[in-house]
């Protein structure tokens, strides 16, 4: 299913699905589908080359400092900056970081 990504009359700015969130805000041991990019398209070209594709299932695996992920059995790490620029899917309920 895709999802059409909306522009709001009164800000806008682009309106996001309610159960899609950041990937900063993600638990670790959570499965999430990586739904959109928003860094600049250079850094949005490079995430995509390293494995961080829209649709892709990953894992996270911890988040402390970085934000560690496992794409298949690759594990890669984020800064906090760059994980809040990836809207995901959580793949299972709960799973949001406090």
């Amino acid at each position: 299913m895709r999802i059409k990504w909306q522009k709001s009359a009164l800000d806008n700015v682009n309106l996001v699905p309610p159960a899609f969130r950041l990937l900063s805000q993600i638990h670790a041991g959570t499965p999430v589908r990586i739904k959109r990019l928003e860094a600049s398209p250079e850094v949005n070209q490079r995430l995509r080359e390293m494995g961080f594709n829209e649709e892709q299932k990953i894992r996270v695996v911890t988040q402390s400092a970085n934000l560690i992920c496992q794409i298949n059995s690759v594990r890669l790490g984020l800064s906090p900056g760059l994980a809040a620029s990836i809207w995901v899917e959580p793949l299972v309920s709960g799973g949001l970081a406090g």
